[in-house]
């Protein structure tokens, strides 16, 4: 029997948080251990997961070093804002182990990146969390992309970029529980041009007042 592996998301009741832990919470993918600082939204979010989900092992937790040092894969869905202070709480127990950034580093208006162009979100993490195996995916998504991961007849794709071969390939079958297609693209180096394509679908999106179904898409033949 192939071993579960256990996933914790820290920032679990937030938009991205909440719809990534709905897309993994099918039996027989993955534990699930889902920490917030809000008590209250995380028992909901908990129960909401676990009625129609009995086969799936859910737990909530509120401490996020607990969360970790439980888990094989981290997946930080915070605020960008806030990962240095999740960083700084799981340094210890997150060593060796993969470590997902989600974010964007976008200032208030959502209209330009906060980072110099020679860095990302992702790779300021792996700074923070050197003994880890971080990899950047999901920046690339809506949390309405989460629910219908289906758009226009075709599979979205998601963008997957890390240093460890073997910590990507692992994040790829993440991806596909959550109904992506994975797309790798390259070392933690190209989170820098990952999160300024969806800088670039923000403000698309925004400019032209359109919902927040929308998804990229590699066509070739």
């Amino acid at each position: 029997m192939a071993t579960i592996n256990t996933i914790a998301i820290i920032g679990a009741t937030g938009n991205m948080g909440s719809a990534i832990a709905k897309s993994l919470s099918k039996p027989g993918s993955y534990r699930l251990l889902l920490m917030s600082n809000d008590t209250d939204e995380l028992a909901q979010l908990y129960s909401q997961l676990k009625e129609p989900n009995t086969g799936t092992e859910i737990y909530s937790i509120s401490c996020a070093r607990e969360a970790s040092w439980e888990a094989d894969i981290i997946i930080v869905a915070t605020q960008n804002d806030a990962e240095k202070e999740v960083a700084e709480k799981i340094r210890e127990v997150a060593t060796g182990k993969i470590v997902i950034s989600i974010s964007n580093p976008l200032n208030s208006a959502y209209r330009q990146l906060i980072t110099s162009s020679d860095t990302s979100a992702a790779e300021e993490l792996q700074k923070l969390l050197p003994n880890s195996k971080v990899v950047k995916t999901f920046n690339t998504t809506f949390a309405a992309d989460f629910i219908s991961s289906v758009i226009d007849e075709k599979t979205a794709d998601v963008f997957i970029a890390g240093n460890n071969g073997d910590a990507v390939k692992t994040v790829s079958e993440v991806v596909k529980s959550a109904g992506f297609n994975p797309i790798i693209a390259g070392d933690l180096s190209v989170s820098r041009t990952l999160e300024r394509m969806q800088l670039l679908r923000i403000r698309y999106t925004m400019n032209n007042s359109y919902n927040w179904l929308a998804g990229w898409k590699i066509l070739h033949n």
